[in-house]
C-alpha cells in the first residue's frame, strides 16, 4: 500500500499540526510505504521570500524526522525536488473544469480571509491532484475537513483516464494511466483549540510551536484565553480552551482526575496552565531533545532529503512515462 501526504512549509509547526496530522502519519509508515513531502511549491502563494521559504523547508524536514519518521521505512522528499509533479500539473490543468475548481473550500476560504485570489491559489487543487497522481497513490490521510482535497482529485482523474484511455472504467477505476486514489479519514483527528479559543492555526498566530525554546512555550501556555472565575469557584472543564488541550495530553484517569479538580474549585486556571507545560514537556522531551542533535546536522537531513527525492522520482518517471505516451507526447 502506498500511503502518500505532504505539509506545506507556511510557519513553525506546532500541536495542531502533530495531534491533527503528523502522529497519524509516523503510524501509518508501519502499515505500508510512506512518501511525505515537503510542499514548497504550494508554500509560493504565501511565502514570497526566498529565505524564509529555504528556513522553512528545513525545518519541517527536522519536525518529522524528530517526531519519528523513520527514512528507512518513509520516504521524505521536497515537492520542488520532483519536476514530474509540475509537468503533470500542466497536463492535468488541460482537462480540469473550471466549475470543479470553482467550488474548492479553500479557495473560497482563503479568499474570504483577504488571500489574494490569483492563479496559483485557484488552480491549488490541480497541483494537489499531480502531488497525489503522480505516485500512483494507494490512500491520502485526510482529516474530515480535507475530504473534498482528494474527492478533486479522483475527478481529475476520472477525466483524464475518460480522455485519453479507451478502455477506462469509471466504475472500476480500471483501465486507465491514472489510479484513483482512496482518502484515509483520520476519524481521530483533534480539532485542536490555539491560545485564544479558534482553531490553532499559524495565520490566526494563536500557535504552540513543537519546538520553540522552552521559555517560550511557558509563555504561550500561560496566555492561553480563561474566564473570569475565580480560583475558589468551580470551573466548567467543558467549556475551557485549557481543558481542551489537557485532553490530548492526559490519560483518561489522569484527565478524570483533573476534571473533578475543575468541578470542585479551589484550584487556578494558572495551576492547570502549568499541569498543561509538564505534559507538554513529557509528551516531546525526546523529540525535542533530537530536534536540537538534528538542527546541529544539517548534512544528514539534507542528505535525506535528497535520497527521498530519488526514491520519489523513481516512481513518478515510470508514471510520466505512461502520461507522456497516453497523450501522445512520446
Amino acid at each position: 500500500m502506498r500511503i502518500l501526504s505532504g505539509v506545506q512549509p507556511s510557519g513553525k509547526l506546532h500541536i495542531g499540526n502533530y495531534f491533527g496530522a503528523i502522529r497519524q502519519f509516523v503510524e501509518l509508515q508501519h502499515k505500508g510505504h510512506g512518501l511525505y513531502f515537503i510542499a514548497d511549491l504550494h508554500a509560493l502563494t504565501t511565502i514570497r521570500e526566498a529565505e524564509r521559504l529555504r528556513e522553512l523547508n528545513h525545518d519541517v524536514a527536522l519536525n518529522f524526522l524528530s517526531l519519528g519518521l523513520d527514512p528507512e521505512k518513509a520516504t521524505l522528499f521536497r515537492q520542488s525536488d520532483i519536476p514530474e509533479v509540475t509537468e503533470l500539473s500542466w497536463i492535468l490543468s488541460t482537462v480540469t473544469p473550471m466549475g470543479l475548481l470553482e467550488r474548492a473550500h479553500s479557495f473560497k476560504d482563503k479568499t474570504a480571509r483577504g488571500i489574494s485570489a490569483d492563479h496559483g491559489l485557484f488552480a491549488y487543487p490541480v497541483l494537489m491532484a499531480a502531488d497525489i497522481l503522480v505516485y500512483h497513490s494507494d490512500v491520502v490521510p485526510v482529516g474530515k475537513d480535507q475530504k473534498q482535497h482528494l474527492e478533486i482529485t479522483r475527478d481529475i482523474a476520472v477525466k483524464f483516464n475518460q480522455t485519453y484511455c479507451k478502455h477506462f472504467d469509471p466504475a472500476t477505476g480500471e483501465g486507465g494511466v491514472l489510479k484513483l486514489p482512496n482518502p484515509h479519514i483520520l476519524e481521530d483527528t483533534a480539532v485542536v483549540p490555539g491560545i485564544d479559543g479558534q482553531k490553532m492555526s499559524k495565520s490566526y498566530n494563536n500557535t504552540i510551536e513543537l519546538f520553540a525554546p522552552e521559555k517560550e512555550v511557558k509563555k504561550r501556555i500561560m496566555s492561553i484565553k480563561t474566564d473570569s472565575t475565580s480560583l475558589e469557584d468551580p470551573k466548567n472543564p467543558d467549556t475551557c480552551n485549557v481543558f481542551a488541550l489537557l485532553k490530548l495530553f492526559a490519560r483518561p484517569d489522569e484527565l478524570e482526575e483533573i476534571r473533578q479538580l475543575y468541578v470542585k474549585g479551589g484550584v487556578g486556571y494558572g495551576d492547570f496552565k502549568k499541569k498543561l507545560l509538564e505534559f507538554f514537556l513529557a509528551t516531546f522531551g525526546e523529540a525535542r531533545k533530537r530536534y536540537e542533535e538534528l538542527s546541529a546536522n544539517e548534512d544528514y537531513v539534507q542528505d535525506v532529503l535528497r535520497k527521498g527525492a530519488l526514491k520519489a522520482r523513481e516512481i513518478a518517471t515510470e508514471v510520466m512515462d505512461q502520461v507522456r505516451r497516453a497523450i501522445g507526447l512520446k
